[in-house]
């Protein structure tokens, strides 16, 4: 797929079919987020698979709200983030799971990043919830835990018109270009 309409027709998708991911698409996932760039090419990035789904079920509870997607997520996938390897482990992590989720696009396939870094569960952090549920020691920071599957629902692409050129500025921060469309010259 052109590069300009899988982002546009990628979306956050929360309802998936009850059907399996096959062991091929999971590694061209893991293959994309493991590709993607690091600071200082560190790879402080790692990620957990989890296809069980009880286990995917204990990760839903490792967050008080917004974990919808896990409910019928047939893969979730686990982006995390060694402090001790990197200083920037969030961005590098972001990084990753965002090509993740292109690729889960360019699959056929539906995704939602749920955040687990600076959220809480009922009992604690979602961070602390997750590491006790999948064994992950504490010098590694989790970023989010991405529900993947087959999507279940239809979700229109962007259009070009969604574009909002008030946010961008040219040069400096110009509050008066942002009520006109200014286009790159």
């Amino acid at each position: 797929m052109e590069f300009d309409l899988l982002i546009m027709k990628r979306r956050s998708i929360r309802k998936f079919k009850d059907e399996k991911l096959s062991k091929e698409q999971i590694q061209e996932l893991v293959n994309a987020g493991l590709l993607a760039p690091t600071s200082k090419n560190n790879k402080a990035v790692e990620l957990i698979v989890v296809d069980d789904m009880d286990t995917i079920n204990k990760l839903k509870d490792c967050r008080n709200m917004g974990t919808v997607g896990l409910q019928s997520a047939s893969c979730a996938i686990v982006v995390i983030g060694d402090s001790e390897k990197s200083d920037v482990w969030v961005e590098d992590a972001s990084i990753s799971a965002s090509y993740m989720q292109l690729r889960a696009e360019d699959l056929g396939l539906g995704s939602v990043w749920i955040q687990m870094r600076n959220r809480v569960s009922e009992i604690e952090s979602s961070e602390n919830e997750v590491r006790k549920v999948l064994n992950i020691p504490e010098k590694y920071g989790v970023l989010c835990i991405l529900a993947i599957g087959y999507k279940d629902e239809n979700i229109e692409p962007y259009k070009k018109d969604d574009v909002d050129e008030s946010r961008v500025h040219f040069g400096k921060y110009d509050s008066y270009l942002c009520n006109e469309n200014v286009k790159y010259r």
